[in-house]
């Protein structure tokens, strides 16, 4: 049994348990799971690309750790959507479980993003946030009033 964190769309982050990455797909809710590195290699966030309508919403969180663990900027790090799985990998790359040093790396990472990042990053999911009320007002269907009134029925 592995420990991983699961990043949920609210924003809140659990630790739970998986077995294979077969759990981690069904915590994504996701046929199509991919995943990306940090740059040293030690953690994975697992992650689905194409995301349902109520996952759409950027998963701030996730986001920032990956920032914080990879080379990206805050300019071109990757917006994660949905749900996302942060786990790690043996010398085979089969799923392993994050030990506590791996935790403490990661909150001391996650400590080491400036207020210039943070102020990129809420630029981006802003104008993500907005692209995607324009998407879901353009598309909002119209209403119908095909609708009889209802009459009661005695017995």
């Amino acid at each position: 049994m592995n420990t991983i964190l699961y990043f949920s769309t609210n924003g809140a982050v659990y630790e739970t348990r998986a077995y294979s990455k077969a759990d981690i797909d069904a915590l994504v809710s996701d046929q199509a799971l991919q995943s990306l590195t940090s740059s040293d290699h030690q953690f994975d966030f697992w992650f689905s690309p194409t995301t349902h309508r109520c996952q759409r919403r950027v998963n701030r969180r996730a986001t920032e750790l990956l920032l914080a663990t990879t080379g990206f900027t805050a300019k071109n790090v990757p917006l994660l959507h949905g749900c996302v799985v942060l786990a790690t990998h043996d010398e085979d790359g089969d799923l392993d479980g994050l030990s506590w040093q791996q935790l403490d790396l990661l909150i001391e990472r996650s400590r080491s993003l400036t207020k210039r990042d943070e102020r990129v990053l809420n630029r981006r999911i802003s104008r993500e946030d907005a692209r995607r009320q324009s998407t879901v007002a353009a598309v909002a269907p119209a209403p119908v009033s095909c609708a009889r009134p209802r009459t009661p029925v005695r017995h």
